[in-house]
């Protein structure tokens, strides 16, 4: 089960059953399942003390993935922030709603075993970000 939730922010306007299923391919396309995923969408104050309380990070991010995997069932709670998303989506120039959708992704092929602080790390991520974008219009 896939839950959405909020922490002193607006719902963002993801349509939650098609981005529930769409979660569900991209993980099965890993050889996972999905089990228990707990989205929460917080600000950046609320996702710099999650940073710093449960990491020990003073610093901003888009999202943070706490990782409950148990064999090929995908477990966690992501924790996104939406100024983050928002303030990346500008740097970046894309568009919001595809940053967000990224971030969502990115969270889950964390969950998948996908690393991105290693060398070449990073490149992999991204390709497989894009090949999980492109399930997105299935």
């Amino acid at each position: 089960m896939i839950t959405y939730n909020v922490d002193g922010v607006k719902m963002p306007k993801i349509k939650k059953r098609e981005t529930t299923a769409w979660i569900k391919r991209v993980a099965a396309s890993h050889g996972r399942k999905v089990g228990e995923i707990g989205y929460m969408f917080v600000d950046d104050k609320k996702i710099l003390e999650v940073n710093n309380d449960y990491l020990g990070h003073d610093y901003y991010t888009d999202i943070i993935t706490f990782d409950y995997d148990e064999g090929d069932t995908i477990n966690g709670d992501l924790v996104i922030s939406l100024d983050t998303v928002r303030s990346n989506a500008e740097k970046f120039g894309k568009d919001y709603d595809e940053e967000l959708h990224r971030v969502i992704i990115h969270g889950i092929l964390h969950l998948c075993g996908i690393n991105d602080k290693g060398p070449g790390e990073r490149e992999i991520m991204e390709d497989n970000e894009n090949k999980a974008l492109a399930l997105r219009a299935l």
